[in-house]
């Protein structure tokens, strides 16, 4: 059924639509579909990242740090020193104590990241408190090296996701923009805080542990957020660039980007050379094979690389061509 035609008419009146843009409700149902075919691998992709992650988090929770009296940095540490103190349930404090950190992360970040952090943190909570993981060990430093890293593994998946069970970069974010402080600084007063009152309210034992479960599971969120795999980008700069360029796709079967540039060294009123500069990015184990290629084409070749976190697209991940 196609729109009536006053509504045609007033949504042309108002500058809703053109005539010539007017969809049918068919066409309008098709591109909803489409649009639902594009997001929803998306969706199921976030939703398996979000559920291990509750399942992770939990073990180290139950598994390790409950049972024996342990604290972490984070929101999730203050959940665990105020269990010590109050005796209140983990499960009600990781809801309350997060809930403030939410409503930041709805005015900084937006409406779906806030309402996925808010599902994955009552999917905790209610982890936590039905199901019964076993109590792996006692033994302390054991504890504090794998709760920390199933702890850290829970948070660095969820933020995967797209979402947050534990709300203390959301708050380092908002403070950043107001103090002047970078984030990773605002998060070490933070936890310096948790463990000093730590050491005051239960023990330094406990907190130098707790210190060490936090090193642990910041550690394995970096590790996953940023990926398993290491790349180099490799900037090249060379008389020779077309020769480079096939080279690396040929013998490393690697993308390659080539921008335009000028050498700066010259003095005032000389004409500046300009040159194609070759960009690609690597493994790290697929570096030395690169600078042999390249120093068989032009051993004077400049090179300088830095380091990339993660790629995504392109032919980065994709096996590499054999001769």
């Amino acid at each position: 059924m196609k729109k009536k035609s006053y509504q045609i008419i007033i949504d042309i009146l108002f500058g809703k639509s053109k005539k010539t843009d007017i969809k049918s409700d068919e066409e309008q149902s098709q591109e909803n579909i489409n649009k639902y075919k594009f997001y929803f691998p998306y969706f199921i992709k976030d939703a398996m990242l979000i559920l291990f992650a509750i399942a992770s988090a939990g073990f180290g929770l139950k598994g390790f740090l409950l049972p024996n009296s342990f604290i972490d940095g984070g929101v999730t540490g203050i959940s665990l020193l105020v269990q010590q103190i109050t005796g209140v349930s983990l499960s009600v404090l990781l809801i309350v104590i997060n809930f403030p950190f939410l409503v930041v992360g709805f005015s900084q970040i937006g409406k779906t990241f806030a309402m996925k952090s808010f599902i994955a943190i009552i999917g905790l909570a209610l982890t936590v408190y039905f199901i019964p993981y076993p109590v792996v060990t006692a033994d302390k430093l054991l504890v504090a090296i794998f709760g920390g890293f199933f702890l850290g593994l829970g948070i660095g998946l969820s933020i995967r996701g797209g979402a947050v069970i534990d709300g203390t970069e959301v708050l380092a974010i908002y403070l950043s923009k107001r103090i002047g402080l970078t984030i990773g600084d605002i998060i070490l007063i933070f936890n310096t805080i948790i463990f000093l009152f730590g050491a005051y309210v239960l023990s330094v034992e406990i907190a130098l542990y707790a210190i060490l479960t936090y090193l642990a599971a910041s550690r394995t969120v970096d590790f996953v957020i940023e990926g398993v795999e290491e790349y180099t980008g490799v900037s090249v700069i060379s008389n020779k660039s077309e020769e480079i360029r096939l080279a690396i796709i040929e013998n490393l079967g690697r993308g390659v980007t080539l921008y335009s540039g000028k050498r700066g060294f010259g003095k005032q009123g000389d004409e500046l050379q300009k040159v194609d500069i070759v960009y690609t990015v690597v493994t790290r184990l697929e570096l030395t094979k690169l600078k042999r290629e390249i120093d068989k084409i032009d051993p004077d070749a400049f090179i300088f690389m830095n380091s990339i976190k993660d790629a995504h697209g392109g032919v980065i991940k994709k096996r590499a061509l054999r001769k």
